[in-house]
């Protein structure tokens, strides 16, 4: 029997991931399955853009990995058993059996507890949410105006607000800082931010702390009581809890504990990549949840998996997070390297350059999981142990 690898979730690092093992893995010895809730390829990094009224590709994710081997799963994933090596999959009735695993389940918006968010604001980690405010500021535009509120200054909220405010001027955009605006970016880019803001009529309120969230208004700790037409929350984000009830070992916030493979520290046949995972950088530190982490994390699995199953060395791939990119709308961004410290170097590049490298580093994401085995070889690598033995029910 074929070894099975199931990869739960088709994001950049799934996706990704999936894409890269085709083709380098013999389809002789294996069988690669990918369970994705949703039929489309979501643009994540995109979606605050979808929001604000742009037109973004969602591939068919059946058509992405059309020819390649790669078998599609259209499900949602409820539970993960790594004794029995088996994924529960919601309204299938069935249990997916694996003997490689790779737990690509991404992030989600996060209210942090705060009363009101779940049910009154929107976030933009997700289609479906995005779709939702990209609703609710069309019928405030078309009554010729209202309030937004983006709450939360890190990349997504700085993203958000600016392409907002940039696509709809007759809207009034505030952002809600809990501290300095822009506080990781060096003092040059901070400046640039600053002006950003002011040029595209961006309100920022920082040292603010939203206490709760109701349907047309914000309440702040310092009994600021602000009105808004649509709330966005970008203040945080979560993993689902299916790894931590499966009895993987995960940290506080529920992310899977990885070694330098990407393999986790407790159940050596899961693999963890992208947001899901709690993978130390070559500094020591945690990799941020970002597309960046995504993909060195997920060659770092890929390679140890082809490593593991062929009886190849591992490489190394090198885990470092090097830049902060964020759009500014269309016209305007920052590009901010950073330390190995994960500190913002003196340096920094703004304005257009900034916007086309930013643009640039979208359009080859999405083309690269337009084309997930490029560069196909003839000749896979074969495996070369037995492949272990069948566990659970396999999805008709």
């Amino acid at each position: 029997m074929k070894h099975r690898i199931v990869i739960l979730g088709a994001g950049y690092a799934g996706a990704y991931v999936a894409g890269n093992l085709a083709r380098r893995l013999s389809p002789a010895d294996t069988e690669i399955t990918v369970v994705n809730a949703v039929p489309d390829f979501v643009q994540r990094m995109r979606l605050h853009q979808l929001a604000a009224g742009r037109d973004i590709e969602a591939p068919k994710l059946a058509d992405v990995f059309a020819d390649t081997g790669i078998r599609l799963c259209l499900a949602r994933v409820t539970a993960v058993d790594p004794e029995r090596r088996v994924v529960t999959l919601a309204d299938a009735d069935a249990e997916l059996g694996y003997d490689t695993l790779v737990y690509a389940l991404g992030s989600h918006g996060d209210g942090g507890g705060v009363p009101g968010a779940a049910e009154h604001a929107f976030d933009v980690s997700a289609r479906p949410s995005a779709l939702r405010l990209r609703e609710r500021l069309d019928r405030r535009d078309r009554r010729g105006g209202g309030s937004v509120l983006v709450v939360g200054d890190g990349l997504t909220g700085i993203e958000s607000a600016t392409e907002i405010a940039e696509s709809r001027p007759g809207l009034s955009v505030t952002l809600i800082a809990r501290g300095e605006l822009g506080a990781r970016l060096s003092a040059g880019a901070r400046s640039h931010l600053r002006r950003a803001c002011d040029r595209l009529g961006v309100t920022v309120l920082e040292h603010t702390t939203v206490e709760a969230v109701e349907a047309t208004r914000v309440l702040c700790a310092d009994g600021t009581v602000l009105a808004s037409d649509a709330t966005v929350w970008t203040a945080g984000f979560a993993v689902t809890p299916i790894a931590a009830a499966g009895g993987l070992k995960v940290t506080g916030n529920g992310r899977i504990v990885v070694d330098r493979t990407m393999r986790s520290v407790s159940h050596p046949d899961v693999y963890a990549v992208g947001d899901s995972a709690h993978a130390l950088g070559d500094n020591g530190r945690p990799l941020p949840m970002s597309c960046a982490s995504a993909g060195c994390t997920g060659r770092q699995a890929i390679e140890a998996i082809v490593g593991r199953l062929t009886g190849r060395e591992i490489a190394n791939v090198t885990l470092v997070y090097t830049y902060n990119h964020i759009s500014l709308g269309r016209r305007d961004g920052i590009l901010q390297t950073v330390d190995d410290q994960a500190r913002a170097k003196p340096t920094y590049t703004g304005g257009r350059k900034a916007a086309w490298v930013k643009s640039g580093v979208l359009k080859m994401a999405l083309w690269a999981t337009w084309h997930p085995t490029l560069g196909l070889p003839k000749r896979r690598h074969r495996l070369t142990a037995a492949p272990a033995a069948s566990a659970g029910k396999a999805v008709a």
